[in-house]
């Protein structure tokens, strides 16, 4: 492993601060936390999050694709890309009632809060109202809502603001150097700037990235980086485990070191305490000593059903033997938690 200068503790790099948050990381800093001992760091992870979260509560989400197949952009580990033949069908947007219905057996499972993805390079004015009644009518259920559609302009940011989105998840997949060998159809500033018009819209930022794409521990550096220094931490943090889909660019790609995957969850806590970690995509192939490292880490956030978006996830019944070895207890929506406030 290369070797860096020692990384500062987290209490040494939060002090004197109001927030006690960071937005002024050096690379250094954040490679010399990858290169710390693993005890040591998934100990400083640890204890970030405890400043912040309760370390036995993990937040269930679900995932549904409301519009897949068929996106222009080139992205190489997507088998929703046009540009590969993965055997994927293209569809339309889904009605709205078909949504909401999904959406209840959600809630009935346990998911707190619920995103609708749709493949499209950006939204065209017109999807955005079907879009729009479907962000209402999940808010109408008691759940936090997301939508990921693609780059938006200001405009359009403030249009899902006004239906009260409460997320919008646009991922920036990598390090800005790594980045172009990944996608060629959309910048690296096409992201930062729609992360920009929905964070000055006033929405949650959801945003993170995927590892075991051929990167090296720079580039993972990179990608955590700029995330901790934009101005405001994004509210929820993806780190997705490549799933790889024979037909795409990375259908071939060798595993990431399970403990490199730990490594990057447990550096995003410590950069980000503050910030939902999610352990996103790729779980269906992780053994339960691998998650609970995660969760140990300081990974609190998890997709719960049987699909995110077109690759699988675990089974119910297996999360929930593993939440009852770990003693993990789903995290209460937003308006549970603030019954069980006034009631105490």
């Amino acid at each position: 492993m290369t070797e860096f200068a020692p990384a500062p503790s987290f209490a040494a790099a939060v002090a004197g601060r109001p927030d006690g948050l960071r937005h002024d990381w050096r690379r250094e800093d954040v490679e010399a936390l990858f290169n710390k001992p693993f005890a040591d760091l998934v100990f400083e992870a640890q204890t970030a999050h405890r400043r912040f979260f309760d370390p036995n509560e993990v937040q269930m989400s679900t995932l549904l694709s409301i519009k897949t197949g068929g996106c222009p952009e080139d992205c190489g580990y997507c088998p929703q890309s046009s540009k590969f033949d993965t055997g994927l069908k293209a569809s339309k947007l889904m009605a709205v009632g078909a949504v909401l219905e999904e959406a209840k057996l959600a809630k009935e499972a346990g998911a707190s809060r619920y995103c609708m993805g749709a493949a499209w390079r950006s939204p065209k004015d017109r999807d955005l109202d079907q879009v729009i009644d479907m962000i209402r009518g999940v808010k109408a259920m008691g759940m936090e809502t997301c939508v990921t559609l693609g780059m938006l302009d200001a405009d359009q940011a403030h249009r899902l603001k006004d239906a009260g989105l409460d997320y919008y998840n646009h991922n920036l997949d990598t390090s800005p150097e790594f980045y172009p060998e990944i996608i060629t159809t959309r910048t690296y500033q096409d992201r930062l700037d729609t992360l920009s018009n929905v964070r000055d819209a006033g929405i949650n930022v959801c945003c993170g990235g995927i590892v075991g794409m051929g990167e090296d521990l720079e580039d993972r550096a990179g990608l955590l980086l700029t995330l901790a220094n934009l101005p405001v931490h994004p509210e929820s943090v993806p780190i997705n485990l490549l799933v790889k889909v024979e037909g795409t660019q990375l259908g071939e790609e060798a595993d990431l070191d399970p403990f490199d995957f730990v490594r990057t969850i447990a550096v995003a806590k410590i950069l980000m305490p503050a910030s939902m970690i999610r352990l996103s995509a790729g779980r269906e192939h992780m053994s339960d000593e691998m998650q609970s490292l995660c969760f140990l880490a300081g990974a609190n956030s998890i997709f719960i059903g049987p699909k995110l978006l077109t690759t699988d996830n675990p089974a119910a019944e297996k999360d929930q033997r593993l939440f009852d070895k770990l003693g993990v207890r789903p995290m209460p929506a937003p308006c549970e938690a603030a019954s069980i406030r006034a009631a105490e």
